[in-house]
């Protein structure tokens, strides 16, 4: 009988598709997939290790597997990612019942490390965190519907905030044939949203081209049948090129919903971070694509209480959601992690950087409360993504919602409809930060 494996992935889109890749691997190898990893014979946590919270979650994971392997329903237990990167020496010191790690740079040996720990060895693995990306076959892990395309690794920008280059490696962009066929391959498979994900996807391309080619590459995969939507996440907002901008408007299959971190607006700020512009462009910028993408949705990230934060910085950024009205905000109190400069820069303490965060996020939810309220009475393109038996109602994501991000979208019909079918959906009310609708019997076509 084929030994099994158990996988607990957590953290970001990027490290759900090592772990789909990962899996692949090992089914490959002749191992047996479980869904639970109650059970099985080795169990692997695919771990984020970006900030505290991040930090927090992989280690209970870990710990409520050792719990499962005192109780005898867990073989052994092996850490990837970049928890297991970036604490290379503590985690196998401090949690003995660990029975390897492996890095980010050791992805792709993870078949020879699962067979080395189920033989009653220890598995310390760290390769090259600067290799290139290698192509390979994945599980998807998502709902068959929609999956994540991965078009680089790693990170160039250095944001002195954030760990990333030091566990992920410099930015290595993958060749944009390779990317083509696997996108096909996920469109022959049943993929009807197509995630295009990198740390900074606008930047793909110049590493190995000698120039950014997100647009083209973007063009390439409107091409392919089967994708009704595409969506862009982590647009580094100096590398948005006017190329860039035309694609993002003009090709009908990529959604009106961009996902670009800004993390602060004001000036000094951003240049002690090591963030490229000013708050003046960006605001250019935005304002640039609103004007040409009608009925664009904005998303977002911010970091409140970063080093040089005092009332009027805060105050700035308050003023500047208020008047550009971005949809969709995540606010995030800053992390000091250690091995970053900001770490070292005096900074707001952690309540008050936790209480603006809750600040920003009441604003936003007024902002949001304001955008549902447009869209009543309007008829949307809904993705469903399944029926809830206690709210009697089918539940789907429109184009201005990202999966495991957003809200969703409340309706009803008269006839069964199946998850990952679109249908039109006709809104007429909005409750608790999320939209209700009734379906309607109609084009797609015809909607928003």
């Amino acid at each position: 009988m084929a030994q099994t494996i158990g996988m607990i992935s957590l953290g970001c889109a990027k490290n759900q598709v090592n772990a789909e890749q990962m899996l692949f691997r090992l089914r490959e190898a002749g191992f047996q997939i479980l869904g639970d990893p109650d059970g099985a014979d080795l169990v692997i946590i695919n771990t984020c290790g970006f900030i505290d919270s991040a930090k927090s979650e992989a280690i209970d994971n870990i710990l409520a597997m050792a719990e499962l392997k005192s109780e005898g329903r867990v073989g052994k237990i092996l850490v990837t990612g970049c928890l297991a990167q970036r604490y290379q020496e503590q985690i196998l010191e401090q949690m003995p019942e660990v029975d390897g790690i492996l890095g980010t740079g050791s992805y792709y040996d993870v078949v020879p490390a699962v067979r080395q720990v189920l033989g009653g060895g220890q598995v310390r693995e760290f390769g090259d965190i600067d290799a290139p990306e290698a192509a390979c076959g994945r599980i998807l892990t998502t709902p068959s519907y929609y999956a994540y395309l991965k078009i680089a690794e790693g990170c160039d920008n250095r944001c002195a905030y954030c760990v990333i280059p030091s566990l992920r490696g410099r930015y290595r962009s993958r060749p944009m044939e390779e990317l083509l066929e696997e996108a096909r391959g996920l469109a022959e498979s049943g993929v009807r949203e197509l995630l295009v994900v990198a740390q900074d996807t606008s930047r793909y391309g110049i590493d190995l081209y000698g120039e950014r080619r997100l647009a083209a590459l973007l063009k390439e995969l409107c091409k392919i049948d089967g994708f009704v939507w595409i969506r862009v996440h982590y647009l580094y907002p100096d590398e948005m090129s006017d190329e860039l901008i035309e694609v993002l408007a003009d090709e009908p299959k990529i959604v009106k919903y961009l996902d670009i971190p800004i993390q602060h607006i004001d000036d000094a700020i951003l240049k002690s971070m090591n963030r490229r512009g000013s708050g003046a462009y960006i605001r250019r910028l935005l304002t640039k694509l609103r004007k040409r993408i009608p009925g664009l949705v904005l998303r977002t990230s911010l970091i409140t209480g970063l080093p040089g934060e005092g009332e009027a910085e805060f105050d700035e950024l308050c003023d500047f959601l208020r008047e550009y009205r971005l949809e969709r905000v995540g606010a995030f109190a800053f992390s000091p992690e250690e091995g970053t400069k900001a770490a070292a820069m005096e900074h707001p303490d952690a309540e008050t950087a936790q209480h603006r965060a809750e600040l920003v996020e009441e604003l936003q939810s007024r902002v949001m409360d304001e955008y549902n309220d447009r869209q009543l009475g309007e008829k949307l393109q809904v993705l469903c993504e399944g029926y809830d038996p206690d709210e009697s109602s089918y539940f789907g994501r429109t184009y201005a919602d990202s999966p495991e991000i957003d809200g969703k979208i409340w309706f009803t019909g008269e006839r069964p409809v199946e998850a990952g079918e679109f249908v039109t959906v006709l809104v007429t009310d909005a409750c608790d930060g999320e939209l209700v609708g009734i379906m309607e019997e109609e084009n797609n076509d015809d909607c928003k």
